[in-house]
């Protein structure tokens, strides 16, 4: 059984999603300059409502997914660890920061090492991984930055704009962790 909890940071509170998030996810799926970096292009309110009461049934099975919140409170995304596997230990690692004014300022990376030390500390699980667009620089320093390693790319993988593009796999050991947040 997983167990939610709020994780807190100097930055960011992580807190369980809840109904009241549904228009803000859907406001973030369907911007163009937001959902470039998704596998969601487009998204209704009634279908974010169903996501959402699924995470909100599967918290004590294999998913958490995390809101992100300024410590003002203000929600700007979400981060979450899914398909967790109990007896291989690993599981999907995914983040998004929805709020465009709050790219690139250290949100994402505080909130990126709370639930990675979550997943290896509390969870002990071994192995995260995650996919990622070659045309996403910016998630790709911060996957590097967690301690994210390149693993392999899917060729061909994402049609974007007409155009068949690169998904980079890439994954984190709980032991290049350990070695990480000891430095």
């Amino acid at each position: 059984m997983v167990t939610i909890m709020i994780l807190k940071g100097e930055k960011v509170i992580l807190r369980p999603i809840k109904m009241s998030d549904a228009p803000r996810f859907v406001k973030w799926f369907n911007d163009p300059e937001v959902n470039k970096f998704m596998f969601i292009r487009k998204l209704t309110l009634p279908e974010e409502r169903k996501y959402i009461s699924r995470r909100i049934k599967d918290r004590m099975k294999n998913t958490i997914t995390l809101a992100i919140e300024t410590e003002q409170g203000v929600h700007i995304g979400s981060v979450g660890i899914d398909d967790i596997n109990k007896s291989n230990r690993h599981a999907g690692f995914g983040i998004i920061i929805g709020e465009k004014d709050y790219w690139s300022r250290g949100y994402g990376t505080e909130a990126g090492r709370l639930i990675i030390n979550y997943a290896f500390k509390k969870l002990k699980l071994h192995r995260l991984d995650l996919d990622v667009y070659d045309y996403n620089p910016r998630a790709q320093r911060l996957y590097k930055k967690l301690g994210f390693k390149k693993e392999g790319i899917k060729r061909e993988h994402n049609l974007y704009k007409g155009k068949f593009r690169k998904v980079i796999y890439m994954g984190l050991l709980d032991k290049e962790w350990k070695k990480k947040i000891k430095k």
